[in-house]
């Protein structure tokens, strides 16, 4: 397939933002330039929209094999097309899982199958993330994994962690680690304040992911594993990982859309939705989340895409399942809160959800002649209500719901074909 796209503004991933024409052919970015004129080729016009290098998710629940009612790997792939995502991970909880190279071709060969964006796995540090047997690390990287979690299942000792990160080491694998101490954490079901006190639900105190985060963090030091701390939530957490910074730790973190934007307040009225692990916080962890994106503690945003079918979530709070659906919603999420705000611009969403993304997990990204064409078109302008009931994604569970947002993928494009454009026949028209 050859393709234009044409007169959009083009942000690279490199410093670069011009108006310009982009020339793909057969996958592969040709030119870049002004007024590029080929015949026999799809035009697409994007006067008026920001042409980026397509997302990258660090932190993809996909749930199948096991969980299929949940999610598959083509809804799940759908829904992050839809989302602007070219590549998500696959997060080994699944059943059987990710623990073996069988289960890491499985995976592989579903993806290339059905997959409608491409799929890296994330294979498990112990066996059936059990916290207990270490799993065979060269067997899995040799099967094709990008990073090593236990996901939600933090290896509460010390001395098992330590010898996963040596191991992890000597494979030159990422370790990407779920922080919280369950000691600390116990039966709580969202952040330990003011709201949980006020409505009368457990809470989690941000010591749970503090005292976990400085030991992996201690433990990192000393192996020289290169260390991935997921969903960061707290003030404390981005102290630490600063600090870890400043001291030569190889360690890299994300953030997820909603703890950037929404504080534990949106629990108030029990809706099942806004819980999830680690629980929305404070606006003082929200202004210190952003400060860290700013100034480079924090890498990424990664969505932490949870989806779970409606009965996991019509239940109390206390029993609700953990989780948010959040693939579709991320972009428009990040642009209303944080970029149309002034917060950051739209050079710096493209460096936390595309390039530092993809560097951290070893892969190329960017918009240059020579590279893959993986790109979304967006229409940072436009305004629409959060309808969880057109998410691609099974799960419907979003707190965006209902939610006016501004900013739309237009395209998502991999490897130079078309793998999401937005559908505006079926829009209705709001008066």
């Amino acid at each position: 397939m050859r393709m234009i796209i044409k007169d959009g503004t083009v942000i690279d991933g490199f410093g670069s933002e011009v108006k310009a024409d982009i020339l793909i052919d057969y996958g592969i970015i040709k030119a870049i330039d002004k007024n590029i004129q080929v015949s026999d080729v799809i035009v697409i016009d994007a006067t008026g929209k920001y042409v980026l290098p397509g997302f990258v998710d660090m932190h993809t629940h996909l749930r199948q094999p096991g969980f299929e009612e949940k999610e598959t790997i083509k809804t799940g792939t759908e829904a992050a097309a839809a989302g602007g995502y070219t590549t998500v991970t696959c997060m080994p909880n699944t059943n059987p899982t990710i623990d073996n190279e069988i289960v890491v071709e499985y995976v592989k060969s579903i993806a290339q199958r059905e997959g409608v964006v491409k799929v890296l796995p994330i294979g498990a540090m112990t066996k059936g993330m059990k916290g207990e047997e270490i799993t065979e690390m060269a067997k899995l990287k040799k099967a094709g994994v990008v990073a090593l979690s236990d996901d939600g299942f933090p290896i509460m000792s010390a001395g098992l962690m330590k010898r996963i990160m040596t191991y992890g080491k000597m494979h030159d694998l990422l370790m990407i680690t779920h922080c919280e101490d369950k000691t600390l954490s116990g039966e709580g079901v969202m952040n330990s304040g003011v709201i949980s006190t006020m409505i009368g639900l457990k809470g989690i105190p941000r010591e749970a992911e503090e005292v976990m985060l400085a030991r992996n963090i201690i433990l990192a030091k000393a192996t020289g594993v290169r260390l991935h701390i997921a969903h960061v939530s707290t003030k404390g957490s981005v102290e630490l990982i600063r600090e870890a910074k400043e001291k030569g730790v190889k360690i890299t973190a994300e953030v997820t859309p909603h703890n950037l934007t929404l504080t534990d307040e949106a629990v108030y009225n029990y809706d099942t939705n806004t819980k999830a692990y680690p629980p929305l916080r404070t606006r003082e962890d929200i202004e210190a989340l952003i400060e860290g994106l700013k100034d480079g503690t924090i890498d990424a945003i990664a969505t932490d895409h949870a989806p779970h079918t409606k009965d996991d979530k019509k239940v109390p709070y206390d029993i609700a399942a953990f989780g948010i659906s959040g693939l579709e919603t991320a972009f428009s999420v990040i642009n209303t809160f944080l970029v149309q705000k002034g917060r950051i611009n739209m050079k710096d969403l493209v460096k936390y959800m595309s390039i530092n993304p993809a560097n951290i997990l070893g892969i190329s990204s960017g918009i240059k002649v020579g590279k893959t064409a993986d790109i979304v078109i967006v229409n940072p302008y436009e305004e629409y209500v959060v309808d969880k009931d057109k998410f691609k994604s099974k799960g419907k569970n979003t707190p965006f719901n209902g939610m006016r947002l501004k900013g739309v993928v237009e395209y998502t494009i991999v490897e130079g074909e078309i793998k999401y454009k937005k559908d505006r026949k079926k829009e209705k028209i709001e008066v």
